[in-house]
């Protein structure tokens, strides 16, 4: 759209014109001229704004589904979220990290290549210090994992990959796997080094403890899903309607196959606590119930249906006679 001028503005251009600071065909000549815009074939744009708005909405989920699962573990306050999504070529993203950090690789099935979930030192430090009887203190001392502490940073970032899944459900069926652990990021070879990546930020605070967690999406091995982070898709597919028939047909007959509790009342009756403790064998309990009054049949608490009692093959049964409808009394 042109830029519109105010009154001000054009009263300044026509006195400019008018006393030649400026002439027409300069004017004219700007109109004209290529305008001429910087594109880095190095930082190609392989992400839409689209796609990116996407994916922020998806790691939005997978950072409360993250904060729920790391408070679990770790037992303390865990606070995550989103700060950015932003890609650039994958090796920027390699120089942008510390020397020594944890550098979580998995699968995700059925896309071929591997993402990376970088983890900060701090973070890293204070979640084996709490798993480990801690406070949950990191440390300013960066060094290697011992065996144990790589294996329990394998476990519980493993299972913490269920969550990715959880929350990738909308768009895709992932099945993730953590492939192995790393902690040098320059024996971390994904994808080429102008391959363009997109890295999610997470701001990520345990007890005191700040720092982040990236994770590292290469293109390339996005793509197979890319049209599916569109807009257009997400629209679609929050209006289409699923038949769920053959689930709730499941669920019926698990249902039926449940156990109640099914009581039949006599009646029932009130005495003082010294009529109780002087009762012995032999006493009678006079009870509210009528002789000819319909006996109560309870499921759980709820009054269900009313029956006379009597006898089957030796055994006390009662002969269901009315079904009390929702919200109907007894007396009714």
């Amino acid at each position: 759209m042109a830029e519109v001028l105010s009154q001000s503005e054009i009263d300044a251009l026509l006195s400019a014109l008018s006393t030649g600071e400026i002439s027409a065909e300069e004017i004219r000549k700007e109109d004209t001229d290529r305008k001429i815009k910087v594109y880095d074939f190095k930082r190609a744009m392989r992400f839409s704004k689209d796609h990116i708005r996407s994916i922020t909405r998806i790691f939005e989920n997978f950072a409360r589904l993250l904060t729920t699962y790391f408070s679990a573990q770790l037992r303390t306050f865990v606070q995550i979220s989103v700060v950015s999504v932003d890609q650039l070529p994958y090796e920027e993203f390699i120089r942008s990290i510390s020397k020594m950090t944890i550098l979580n690789v998995f699968n995700c099935r059925p896309l071929e290549g591997k993402f990376v979930m970088e983890v900060h030192p701090n973070i890293a430090y204070a979640m084996l210090d709490r798993l480990l009887g801690g406070a949950g203190m990191g440390t300013d001392i960066l060094r290697d994992l011992t065996e144990i502490e790589m294996t329990i940073m394998e476990r519980v970032f493993g299972r913490a990959l269920d969550n990715f899944e959880e929350a990738w459900k909308g768009v895709a069926e992932l099945v993730t796997e953590l492939d192995h652990l790393e902690v040098n990021p320059q024996f971390l070879q994904l994808v080429s080094p102008n391959e363009t990546v997109a890295v999610v930020s997470l701001s990520t605070k345990i007890g005191e403890i700040t720092g982040m967690i990236n994770i590292c999406m290469p293109h390339v091995v996005l793509e197979p899903i890319i049209p599916k982070l569109s807009t257009h898709y997400w629209m679609g597919t929050s209006k289409s309607t699923k038949d769920f028939s053959e689930e709730w047909e499941a669920i019926r007959l698990n249902l039926g196959k449940t156990q109640v509790p099914l009581i039949a009342e006599l009646g029932s009756s009130t005495i003082s606590v010294g009529e109780f403790l002087a009762l012995n064998v032999g006493d009678v309990i006079s009870l509210d119930q009528d002789v000819k009054a319909k006996l109560q049949l309870k499921v759980g608490e709820r009054l269900k249906f009313l029956g006379q009692p009597g006898t089957v093959r030796g055994k006390v049964a009662v002969q269901i006679s009315q079904v009390i409808e929702e919200g109907v009394g007894a007396d009714e």
